[in-house]
């Protein structure tokens, strides 16, 4: 007898055996395809599309916890210091840093790096900087090799092949990078001849080739002048530099001239500064050199840079400090009479009676007890002088007769006070003073 088959199935009888295991495979399937559609909608959360890279595994690349979330631009800068362990080197009212000098045996993107830096404005992320092997610290060839293989094959399994662009304002530090993208942050790797660096900056900035938007000449005036303050005492010092710890190498010139030029709106790094000025480990800078790329830094981002020929004296200098301006300082550095004004500028803190306070100033007011012979040694075949030290002029008191200083060596150098006749007698020369030209 036949079967009689309705288009909803089977009827008067049983089933034939093939069509039974045709309906098992469907129904199989079927709850198969449910059971993963389930399965898929529960582990969203934590699972990723194929080729989606999440912030998590580019901080598993990077060895850093660096991102909290899609864009490190929208962080908070306290919070994204304090996951990444950095010690805060800077902060202003606008302004913060953090820096580590990382030691032998940490690693980011497979290769050692010598120092981390993340840079922040009105709270929030601006950029971070890294390098690795440097000339500054006498790497062989083979070193910059291998440094910049491991960045590649830690960075292109998730981002793909980068793409070639430049990066950079000047001649001088101007160079091809390896582009990568990602959510809006442009990961350039950094290859000329002197130094392996990564960099992670905002994806517009690095359209731009690192050029930054110039503030408008009468609004930077403006904003300086404000940052002078006046102390009952007769103080008058210029606030809101950023500081720079110069760190163990020695870079006073690059770490001061950092700090100066991100004080007018300027963004730089110490370490690019110090490759450009043919900086050596333990200092070595060339003034000239260092000071034609800060010229041409500065005139790409609408300032320029003049040097002064001028005699130290409170009236000059309050010619400058008043308009908020402070005086890069090029001077012999002497141990002893450094000494001699870290401690006085300790008590000076305690002051009460300012009237009796100059007659404690005499003795740093006598030169011949500087100790001249060791303040001026013979400069080198090279344009450096063997115990020269670049620093700020930030502050001055007619009534006292001092002057303020800052130097690049961390928070406790920020201001210090020394006499005038100090400050003369250490000037390497006339004409060591530079400054922004209006």
């Amino acid at each position: 007898m036949k079967h009689a088959r309705t288009a909803g199935g089977v009827r008067g009888g049983e089933i034939p055996r093939s069509e039974t295991i045709a309906y098992h495979d469907i129904a199989v399937r079927r709850a198969l395809r449910a059971s993963f559609m389930c399965l898929m909608i529960v582990c969203a959360s934590t699972w990723a599309a194929p080729g989606v890279v999440r912030f998590q595994d580019l901080n598993t690349a990077f060895g850093l916890s660096l991102w909290q979330g899609d864009s490190l631009w929208t962080a908070n800068e306290r919070d994204v210091g304090k996951q990444l362990g950095w010690p805060e080197e800077s902060r202003t009212t606008t302004l913060a840093s953090y820096r580590v000098y990382a030691k032998e045996d940490m690693r980011v993107l497979g290769a050692r790096p010598y120092s981390l830096a993340l840079y922040a404005e009105k709270g929030r992320v601006t950029q971070i900087s890294m390098v690795f092997a440097n000339s500054g610290d006498r790497c062989r060839l083979k070193q910059f090799e291998r440094d910049t293989q491991a960045i590649e094959a830690a960075l292109k399994p998730l981002l793909g092949e980068p793409t070639q662009t430049f990066f950079g304002q000047t001649r001088k530090i101007r160079y091809k990078v390896r582009r990568w993208n990602w959510k809006g942050h442009a990961i350039l790797l950094e290859t000329p001849e002197n130094y392996v660096g990564v960099r992670v900056v905002p994806a517009e900035l690095a359209d731009r080739e690192g050029r930054a938007e110039v503030i408008a000449y009468q609004q930077l005036r403006d904003t300086l002048s404000q940052r002078v303050k006046k102390r009952e005492n007769g103080d008058v010092l210029i606030t809101e530099i950023p500081m720079v710890d110069q760190g163990p190498k020695g870079y006073c010139a690059p770490a001061t001239w950092e700090r100066y030029l991100r004080y007018i709106g300027i963004q730089a790094d110490m370490y690019v500064l110090a490759l450009a000025g043919q900086t050596q480990a333990g200092g070595g800078t060339s003034a000239n050199v260092m000071f034609e790329s800060v010229e041409a830094l500065a005139r790409r981002n609408g300032r320029r840079f003049e040097q002064l020929n001028l005699a130290l004296t409170v009236s000059n200098l309050a010619k400058y400090i008043d308009k908020g301006f402070p005086l890069m300082w090029g001077v012999f550095f002497d141990p002893g009479v450094d000494k001699r004004i870290s401690a006085r500028s300790k008590e000076r803190l305690t002051v009460t009676d300012w009237k009796a306070w100059p007659e404690k100033l005499k003795d740093a007011r006598n030169v011949s007890k500087v100790g001249p012979k060791m303040l001026r040694m013979p400069d080198s075949p090279g344009g450096e002088v063997s115990n020269g030290h670049i620093r700020m002029i930030v502050g001055y008191n007619a009534k006292t007769g001092e002057i303020a200083i800052s130097d690049s060596w961390g928070k406790h150098f920020e201001e210090r006070w020394a006499t005038a006749e100090e400050a003369r007698a250490m000037t390497q020369h006339e004409t060591a003073f530079w400054n922004v030209r209006w």
